[in-house]
Order: structure tokens, then sequence, then C-alpha cells
């Protein structure tokens, strides 16, 4: 049984804790892509920088500076038929070292018939005894497209940052039509530096990504692979069932940051988001 100052003080740190959330729905009319519905709370917050164009630009703001212990931030995205949408961040985020609770973020993204979405936040910078878990969920029409990144950096190494202990637990689930297309569910824990240090994990590497390209497009994968020999760090290729996947280690996040963006401008042609560019 707790004491007194033990559970007084755990119920200071629970009502500390970030719960936000963020809905976004899109439709199509005469050629462009328009906000159908916008929900926010908490820190989270959705920014739209673009002209009204076919592919709507959403920026995710967190206006709490990252995420911490005990955290809970959930985002929804509903692209509607033949709606055009890409999603990315304002910045890098940050997963701060915990005392005990881990930081949760749960994505739900929809895409309706004729839709196409391009999610693309900028990387998850995780310090040391950081504890994030995250669930990526995707319900795809028969005809959706789908262009999904992310990406993980641990400590932030011109820093001299290394990330020694914590916890990244990653679960993917892409369905289409109802049946599962793709699963994945990434799990480093305990001495993550010396686990990342294996060259089965990331040969030493303390930078990982991850692109999903469903259905894939032979264009988008050729000029990935005409890529080759121009990467700082170590990328793979894989094409198999209509969805080519590229898997992306690195030294680290500037180096990663480099090759992920020259490997999604190629699968777009060229045109990455505003905040891409920076």
């Amino acid at each position: 049984m707790l004491s007194h100052d033990r559970q007084e003080e755990n119920e200071i740190f629970a009502s500390n804790r970030a719960a936000s959330r963020i809905t976004l729905s899109v439709k199509a009319a005469a050629g462009v892509t328009r906000r159908a519905r916008v929900h926010e709370q908490g820190a989270l917050r959705l920014r739209f920088p673009g002209p009204p164009a076919p592919e709507l630009e959403a920026v995710i703001v967190n206006t709490g500076g990252g995420m911490a212990g005990g955290d809970r931030f959930d985002l929804a995205m509903d692209v509607g038929p033949a709606a055009q949408l890409v999603a990315t961040t304002a910045a890098a985020e940050k997963v701060y070292r915990t005392l005990g609770p881990d930081t949760a973020v749960g994505v739900k993204l929809a895409v309706a018939a004729g839709g196409a979405l391009d999610w693309l936040p900028h990387e998850t910078i995780l310090f040391d005894r950081a504890r994030l878990r995250r669930t990526i969920d995707v319900a795809l029409a028969a005809d959706a497209r789908l262009l999904l990144a992310e990406a993980v950096v641990f400590g932030r190494s011109g820093m001299g940052e290394v990330v020694s202990e914590g916890l990244l637990f990653d679960r993917w689930r892409v369905r289409r039509n109802g049946r599962l297309i793709y699963a994945e569910t990434v799990r480093l824990e305990g001495a993550v530096a010396d686990k990342l240090k294996l060259a089965a994990v990331a040969k030493a590497g303390a930078a990982i990504a991850t692109i999903l390209l469903t259905p894939a497009d032979d264009a988008a994968v050729a000029a990935v692979r005409a890529l080759e020999g121009r990467f700082r760090g170590e990328v793979g290729l894989s094409v198999w069932n209509g969805m080519a996947l590229v898997r992306l280690v690195a030294a680290d996040g500037a180096a990663l940051r480099h090759d992920l963006a020259a490997a999604l401008a190629a699968i777009r042609g060229g045109a990455l988001p505003r905040l891409w560019q920076n």
C-alpha cells in the first residue's frame, strides 16, 4: 500500500500529464481538397499554410514543446473520396525521460475511395530513459493510396547524447477493404544502446526510419533505386504484393534526415511539404 506522501505525489504527477487530441476530416470539391471538420484538444493544433489546391497540406503543432511520461496524444485523420492530404509536423517531436509511465501516441488514419494520404511527420527524438508506446492503424479503400513514413532518432548525437535505456514500442497495422495487408511491431526495451549496436538491429546506428507505399508505383520505386550511392546511411528497398517498403538506418539524425528527404522526394516526384525544405 502506498504511503500518503507517495500517493499524493502520484496524483500531482498524473494531474500534470497532457491529454491531447486532434481530429481532421477532408473532402474534395471542384478539384480542391478542403477541411470538412477540425477538432483540437490540449496541446495539439492543426495549421494549413498552403492555398487551395488538389492536395491539402496539414501541419501538426505540439504547443507543449515535447512529450513526457504519462502524456497521451491521439491523432485521427479521415480523407474523403478523391481527396488528397499530406500531413506533417512543424518540427521534430521530442520524448523526454520518464520516471515510470510510458508516453502514449495513438494514430488512426482512414482513406476513402480514390483518396490519397501522405503521412510525413518529422523525426521523433527519444531522450535517455524515454518510454514511447505508439500505435498506427490505417484503413484504406480498395483504390486508396498511402505513403507512410516515420523516423526515430535515439538521442541528439551532436550534443553527445546517448539513449542507454528506455522503450520504443511501435505497432503498425494497415488494412485495405478491411483485410490486413501490412503489420509490424518494433520493440526495443532495456539496454537500448547495446541493442542498437547489433548488426541485425541498427549496426551501431542511432537513427532509423521506415517508409511504406501502397500501392507501389513502378516509377517511384525506380526513382528511389536510382539514388543508390548518394545515401549517407544504409537504405534497403523491398517490393511485394503491391507494396513498397524502404528501411533506413544512419549514424545520426542529420544523415537520416538527408536520406529520408531524398527518398520521399523521389517517391513524391520532387515535392515535399514546405517545412521539410527548411
